[in-house]
């Protein structure tokens, strides 16, 4: 879908925009600066994970009543007990073993995009393509919508201790939230407020088993020091957000009976009942102000990908420019802003998360097969970090063993997860396949990329960054 478009002379830009020092280190060009160092990437994987698993289905819903009374004779509370502990452990074992996948697949393939550029280098331009459709118009705004939502039910929660919440006042405190922190994005604080003086330069959403997995592979392009700050960054941040998992349920458990569990849709919430009386505001503040760092850092990481598909010709080239004064990816950012707005208006919220849980899943799978396929198609491939074959084997072994069991269980909803998905393949081969277009298209995409450049003040990025 590019058009052609005249790009704006950087001189030009830097003169008439007064571009900060910031910008200027570069003589002016136009591209995505690498700022974030070793602190910034444990801070953000701890930040996101925490703000997913809140906006997350309740986990509990693994555990229903009927399997708490399957083991008759044994402590109930014990046996749940082991479970939940158990089941966080093992979650933040996987997570571990599919993060350091990952750390191969971003330092092998230095690439911005995530999964979209993995996937389009081992398996080419339809897949990446299906990848991209699929997060850019179901579950990234899926994810944004329901994140903007949790946050709204915790921060009003204090205020309506033993009421029913409003819906219209949560939906609209959803919304401006996401608003919010998608004019952040596009003011670039999450950069500036990035910055570490102190980092070497270098030249190089229930707690299911993606979520911890998805900052690592998304913040790899924004790295400094990629190589040496990845892999600490991981083996800091999982053992440690598992460690509170586990410390965090022993304490639930040590308070809460499996009934009361079962029975609450905000665990951390009943809890804070029990044991801080007066105080237990607290808690719902605490988690909010967690949900909203995870949702800053999914907005900003959401928008690179779909910037860096833009800019590959996989989405229309309106998408493919940076702000000339913020080289933030303004278009990228009022995009994913309206779906996930269009999102929270939506009936059913929480069977489009099934979905994307789904393929998210399946994708990542994807992914960390195209490790192994490139262990074999590209033995000779430069690998800063290389794991056993076994690690991502026994991950992807893992991981279809989750996708065969929703086929068994819910073969609908994996239809309609597929359907969704399969949804982008007319588009690819009418936006992507088909070069000759009627010449009224290709001025209307023309057009349609001058007005974005125009209206956000951008322009493309120079080409020699990648």
């Amino acid at each position: 879908m590019p058009a052609k478009t005249n790009n704006v002379q950087p001189q030009i830009e830097k003169k008439l925009l007064n571009l900060s020092p910031m910008e200027e280190q570069d003589n002016g060009k136009i591209k995505m600066k690498r700022h974030m160092g070793l602190l910034e990437g444990v801070a953000v994987i701890l930040g996101i994970i925490f703000g997913s698993a809140f906006a997350a289905l309740n986990f509990t819903e693994f555990f229903t009543v009927r399997n708490i009374h399957f083991t008759k004779g044994c402590n109930r509370r014990g046996w749940f007990s082991w479970v939940i502990i158990g089941y966080m452990g093992v979650v933040g074992l996987l997570s571990m073993v599919g993060a350091i996948c990952y750390a191969e697949l971003g330092t092998s393939i230095p690439k911005s995009g995530g999964d979209y550029a993995y996937i389009n280098e081992a398996f080419g331009p339809l897949p990446s393509f299906l990848y991209l459709w699929a997060a850019n118009i179901i579950f990234v705004p899926t994810t944004n919508a329901i994140m903007g939502l949790t946050f709204a039910n915790y921060v009003i929660q204090p205020f309506f201790p033993q009421c029913t919440l409003p819906d219209s006042s949560i939906r609209l405190i959803a919304a401006s939230v996401i608003c919010k922190l998608i004019i952040r994005n596009y003011l670039n604080f999450m950069t500036e407020e990035l910055q570490n003086p102190f980092v070497e330069e270098s030249s190089h959403n229930d707690l299911t088993l993606d979520q911890p997995v998805l900052p690592s592979r998304n913040i790899i392009a924004l790295s400094q020091n990629t190589v040496g700050n990845l892999p600490r960054a991981i083996y800091i941040s999982l053992p440690l957000v598992t460690a509170i998992y586990v410390l965090a349920n022993m304490a639930y458990l040590s308070v809460l009976t499996p009934d009361s569990m079962l029975a609450s849709d905000a665990i951390a919430v009943t809890y804070g009942y029990t044991v801080l009386g007066k105080f237990a505001w607290i808690l719902p503040i605490m988690v909010a102000i967690s949900t909203f760092g995870g949702l800053s850092v999914h907005i900003m990481t959401a928008s690179r990908m779909l910037y860096v598909g833009a800019r590959n010709g996989h989405f229309p080239s309106m998408l493919a420019v940076l702000n000339v004064k913020r080289l933030t990816p303004a278009p990228c950012l009022a995009f994913l802003c309206t779906l996930s707005l269009f999102m929270l208006c939506t009936s059913d919220i929480h069977l489009l998360i099934q979905y994307s849980t789904i393929v998210e899943s399946f994708f990542v799978t994807l992914s960390v097969l195209g490790l192994l396929y490139l262990r074999w198609k590209n033995p000779k491939m430069v690998r800063p970090i290389r794991v056993h074959v076994i690690v991502p084997l026994c991950f992807v072994i893992i991981c279809l063993f989750l996708l065969v069991l929703p086929m068994l269980e819910s073969p609908l909803l994996v239809l309609g997860a597929l359907a969704i998905t399969l949804t982008g393949v007319p588009f690819y081969y009418f936006g992507v396949v088909w070069k000759n277009k009627p010449e009224f298209f290709q001025n209307i995409m023309r057009k349609t990329t001058n007005f974005s450049q125009k209206f956000f003040v951008a322009a493309h990025e120079d080409k020699d960054e990648e």
